[in-house]
């Protein structure tokens, strides 16, 4: 017998003592769908072709996820890393195998008064949890008013491990301002070891910007980081109606019985991939579709440390990125 302490939203919740070998741990995430001011290019500029914007240009009004303490008494902080509480993507819905998931949602859209819901990928569920609005079938949980709560009761089984997105499904979901509510599920297997590092990257596009976690360009765009020698999961995910192409410069992984370098993403699909660092460097990594890319589908990787051929590497003098 354990008793599993789990991060709840960031809240540290002790879970009741379960057996080893049978279901998992339960895990409840307070969520509401909030009113917010975003700008795709906080900077102003592509440093890469010089090209400036007005904030005219780059901000908007619009819906995203964020995470509560219980009963959604307080906002939780941002501690400015990606699928924490930044609001594009939303936070990131963590299991493993076996366990239950309660997802506590509540509409706070004031600004626009439209409903909204949550629809998770990858988790088992009850008709009743699904979050996608049939017209005379679905229930209130796909088509949540403005000040109303629901909860979905989701459940992380074997086939379920991996990585999925989840998003709206309501009436409202093809609004402009619905657009940004979308986040990712990490579910890991009952005796998965956890990387070192987890780099999150969800591609879309917003206000005429190719994005990469609601940001445009270098600089805006997320800045990870990592050391020689350590274990990083990269989970690849887009949403919209564009298909893109990942690429990592100066790595490789396999996938399909071969090494590969980059791979398609389509519209909700998603998927991981975890190498051991052993180059240090200032990598890119970006879509490979060329004008994504110019419109601002890229970003940095920084990996600090020596390498096996002595060359050592460092964060001194580059551009900061959101970590």
């Amino acid at each position: 017998m354990v008793k599993r302490v789990v991060l709840a939203l960031g809240v540290l919740v002790s879970l009741a003592v379960v057996p080893t070998t049978a279901q998992g741990a339960n895990i409840h995430y307070w969520i509401g769908a909030v009113p917010t001011e975003w700008n795709v290019v906080p900077s102003g500029r592509d440093p890469v072709t010089g090209n400036t914007f007005l904030p005219t240009q780059t901000t908007m009004n619009t819906v995203v996820y964020k995470r509560f303490t219980r009963n959604w008494g307080q906002l939780m902080p941002n501690r400015f890393w990606v699928g924490d509480n930044d609001g594009i993507p939303g936070p990131t819905i963590r299991a493993r195998e076996g366990d239950t998931v309660f997802v506590h949602f509540r509409n706070m859209d004031t600004m626009f008064g439209q409903s909204h819901s949550m629809h998770f990928h990858g988790f088992h569920y009850d008709f009743s949890s699904d979050g996608a609005f049939v017209p005379g079938v679905t229930g209130v949980a796909a088509n949540v008013p403005v000040g109303r709560n629901v909860t979905y009761r989701l459940r992380a089984r074997r086939g379920s491990v991996g990585v999925w997105p989840y998003h709206t499904h309501s009436p409202s979901m093809h609004m402009p301002e619905s657009k940004t509510l979308y986040g990712m599920i990490v579910i890991r297997g009952r005796n998965e070891r956890k990387p070192v590092r987890e780099n999150i990257v969800v591609f879309s596009e917003h206000l005429g910007f190719q994005t990469i976690n609601g940001r445009a360009f270098i600089g805006n765009t997320p800045t990870f980081r990592s050391r020689v020698g350590e274990r990083v999961q990269w989970n690849v995910m887009a949403i919209g109606d564009s298909h893109h192409t990942y690429h990592l410069h100066g790595h490789r992984w396999r996938y399909a019985n071969q090494n590969i370098d980059t791979r398609n993403v389509g519209p909700a699909e998603s998927w991981k991939f975890r190498i051991t660092e052993d180059e240090p460097g200032t990598w890119l990594y970006h879509c490979h579709v060329n004008f994504h890319m110019d419109a601002g589908m890229v970003g940095l990787y920084q990996v600090a440390g020596r390498s096996v051929s002595g060359t050592s590497g460092g964060f001194e003098g580059l551009l900061a990125g959101r970590p």
